[in-house]
Parts: C-alpha cells; structure tokens; sequence
C-alpha cells in the first residue's frame, strides 16, 4: 500500500495517474455539448448505492472508469455557456493549474512551520486585495471557506468590538435581500435572528438609506447598540450594490461596525470600466469577497478584510503545540492567529497563479464581459412581451418571469414558471435559477460566463416559454 503514497519513490506513478485524470476531464469538457444530462436523483442513486467502498478497485484507472458513471458523465458543468443559474463562474487555466500544485504538496495555512512561502504568498494577496479595495497599511485579513465563514467573522468582530455587557441589546442592520448567512451568524453569535433589523429594498433592490436612519435612530432610543450594518456589493438574487457612502455616513455617525458583503460584487476590485460602482468600500470596517464568484477560480477561494488588523484579535486562540503566545515576539508570521479555521488549505495560490498569468486586467475584463451580456440580456427581455423583468442589473443577474398572454391567475403564472425550470433541468439543455419576488414565483440567470452570447439567452427564454405555454396548455385540457 506504501506504493500509494506521494513521495520520491513514486513521483512517476503520480505524474502517470494525474495525466490519465487530466486528459479524461480534458476529453470530458471537449464534449460536453450540454450542461447537464437531466439524470434524476432515483436514476442515480442506485448506481452509486451499488458501489462497495470496501472492495477496492486496485487502480487510478479502473477508478476512474467507474469515476464516468458515477460523477463525470452526470456533473453539472458550469463552463457550458448555457449553465445560467447559480453564483458558479467557469475557471481560468492558471487557476486550475494552482490547484493541482496545492493538492500535491498539501501545504497547511495554519503555521508558518508548516507552510512557510504559503504564508507570505497569502499575505501578499490579502495586502493586494486590500490596496483594490482602498484601504490603508493597517488593514489585514485572511483566506476563508466561502462568503459565508467571511460574514461569520466580520460579525464576530463586530461583536466585540461593540464591547457590550448584554447580547440582548446589539442590533444588526442589514438589506431585505442580504445573504441568509447574516440570520445564521446573528444565531450562531448568540445573538438569534431577532437582532437582525430587516431594511427594505428601493425599486432597484438597494437598502433604502432613509428608512436605515429611522431604524438606528430608533434603536438608539431604546436604549439598543446598533453593534453593524451589513451592506452588499452584489445580492444573491439581484446583483444589486447598496448606496455604500450613505451607509457609511450613518454608520460613522451611529458608532456601528460596517461590513460589506461583496462576495459576489468584488469582481468589480479589478474591472477597468466598472470600479467606481463600488465607492465607498473603502470605508467599510470589514469587507468579504469571493474570488471563487467573479474572479473565476475553483470553490473554494474567499477572503475577509478589516481596515484595522488589530481587530483579527478577538479570532486570536493560542495552543502550546501550534501557535504559543512567543511566536508573537518573535515575529512568526502564524495565519491561525487570524482565522476561524486550523488546518486550511492554500487556496490563495489559485488567485497568485491566475494574477501571475492573466493580471488583474485580463481577470476584470473577463468581468466586465458578463455584465456587458446582462445588458443585453435585460434589453431582450424588457422588449419582450412575452417576460417581465423585474430590475436592470447593475452588475450580472437577471431575474424575470414568463407572462402568459391569456392566463391572469398569478398562481397559474407562479405554476407554469416553475414547471418551466424543472422541466428545463430535466431536459439538460439549460441551468437556470428560481427565487421569489413578492411571493411570487421568478426565474434568474446569473452570467458568470463570458463564453455565453446574447443568442444563447435568446434561445433559452424560447424553450422556457415553449415549457410554460406545454404546462398551461395540458393543465386546461384536464380541466
């Protein structure tokens, strides 16, 4: 079994089995002619069921024979240009590439003594970041999961630094179309989902800036601590980036942290045409960003920034046999120190390759791409009447429902636009996303890839319409 493991002895062995890996994906991606085959969970199932992980197969090439029914023949691939549904961009090469040496060497970004060159590449992206963003010289952060672990501690810091005696008095303040994560860090935090303040949206889907001062203003005269303001550079439904200097001004002058969730709209950091759409960022105290989003690399890179490093304190566990309290004297530059997470992949190297082969132009231009594509996609739609689209993005999504012509029950339309979906995944010719707008059923393509055209989003409005008028059509006839 000792044949198996990665080491000098069989470094042939690893170059033989990763090639064989590489060129099945490779011959995989090249005929890919849909995003998905419609395989459902009952179809699938059996197949993996049937498998006996106590009989090994002997070999990376009959594992990856069996490896084709059970995964790659039914993966949904997010590089097809007409996979349009969730926040999953298509990769770059020297991201990839970065991968693949990160997983061979296995570094963990916990310790300086088990990542060394790891640790300052990381650090010298965080300061890279940080400079995108505007902020100064004090300003730190750290590699994270997903935007999720990022919300996570930018609100644990708030927390602290609210320095309150009772958690029943700290208040969150965030947009009605925030991420979900802000409910489950509040509940996490122990603070419970009733500290979080719900502000409502504009008609373009940002905060309303007049109504989160009636509601700080309110919370001051009850004698509560508005601990953050949680503002976002990019909703998950919409796309749409809160008035960020407004929020700051109200932040500033209530006391409260503010905290920018840009996992999706941190794409805009290196786009040539669009940076000015993220004003005011730099005046956030923590700010989260995605680079596995909208800079196109592989799941998982994501990152949280503070303005002031001195805030990664209150993340800060010391244990003798990892991180005892001297390395800090002696200036050993240890990642835990700042992280919720120990052991952590280097998932910053993905982002060092891409920057090193593309540089940040070629990666924002690969953004400033898709934007340009929701454009036009929402120019089609809002001259469509067969559609109503409910916002034009501000950066990549669209969302938008199917309006029959002679059908006027809501419920009906509601029925006929989730059919509509569903039948479109079965059918493997398009991913697209659902979510609701007022209670009402809708439809949403997310653009995250620049290999997609106008004529793609043409098509794939005909067939959801073709699925639609199928649904409404038999559902008369049996009436």
């Amino acid at each position: 079994m000792r044949s198996h493991l990665l080491n000098d002895a069989t470094a042939e062995s690893y170059r033989r089995s990763v090639t064989e890996g590489v060129e099945r994906v490779a011959d995989k991606l090249a005929a890919t002619r849909r995003p998905f085959t419609g395989v459902t969970p009952a179809e699938l199932a059996p197949v993996i069921d049937a498998v006996d992980l106590d009989r090994p197969l002997g070999d990376s090439s009959a594992a990856l024979d069996e490896l084709e029914s059970v995964y790659l023949r039914d993966a949904v691939y997010f590089h097809h240009p007409r996979y349009l549904g969730h926040l999953n961009c298509p990769v770059v090469i020297p991201a990839v590439l970065g991968e693949a040496v990160l997983s061979a060497v296995n570094s963990s970004l916990d310790t300086w003594d088990q990542s060394a060159g790891a640790t300052l590449i990381e650090r010298k992206l965080i300061d890279w970041t940080n400079g995108r963003i505007g902020f100064g010289p004090g300003a730190d952060g750290v590699f994270t999961s997903g935007g999720s672990q990022s919300n996570l501690q930018a609100l644990l810091l708030a927390r602290e630094e609210a320095k309150s005696d009772d958690l029943s008095k700290l208040r969150i303040f965030s947009s009605e179309c925030s991420h979900f994560s802000v409910q489950k860090s509040a509940t996490l935090l122990g603070l419970g989902q009733d500290a979080v303040i719900s502000i409502p949206v504009d008609r373009n889907k940002r905060m309303q800036s007049v109504v989160l001062a009636a509601e700080l203003e309110a919370c001051r005269a009850e004698g509560l601590v508005p601990m953050v303001i949680v503002a976002t550079a990019g909703t998950t439904d919409f796309g749409s980036i809160d008035p960020l200097p407004e929020i700051a001004a109200l932040a500033d002058e209530y006391g409260a942290w503010m905290h920018v969730d840009a996992a999706y709209g941190c794409g805009l950091l290196a786009s040539p045409t669009r940076r000015g759409l993220l004003a005011g960022i730099e005046r956030a105290d923590s700010v989260t960003v995605d680079f596995h989003k909208s800079f196109f690399q592989p799941v998982s890179s994501s990152a949280i920034l503070v303005r002031d490093g001195a805030t990664l304190r209150h993340a800060t566990y010391h244990a003798d046999y990892l991180n005892p309290r001297r390395t800090i004297a002696e200036q050993i530059p240890n990642q835990v120190d700042k992280s919720l997470q120990t052991t952590r992949r280097f998932d910053a190297l993905k982002l060092w390759m891409t920057l090193r082969v593309m540089g940040a132009d070629g990666v924002g231009r690969l953004f400033d791409e898709v934007c340009d594509l929701a454009a036009e996609g929402f120019a089609l739609l809002a001259a469509d009447p067969r559609y109503d689209v409910v916002v034009e993005p501000q950066i990549s999504t669209l969302v938008y429902r199917y309006i029959p012509e002679n059908v006027t029950s809501p419920e009906d339309i509601d029925r006929a636009n989730l059919h509509a979906r569903k039948a479109l995944f079965a059918s493997g010719e398009a991913v697209v996303a659902g979510t609701k707008v007022d209670g009402r059923q809708y439809l949403k393509f997310t653009l995250l890839n620049p290999e997609t055209t106008a004529a793609d989003i043409a098509a794939v409005l005909d067939l959801i319409a073709g699925y639609a008028e199928q649904y409404l059509g038999e559902t008369l006839v049996h009436a």
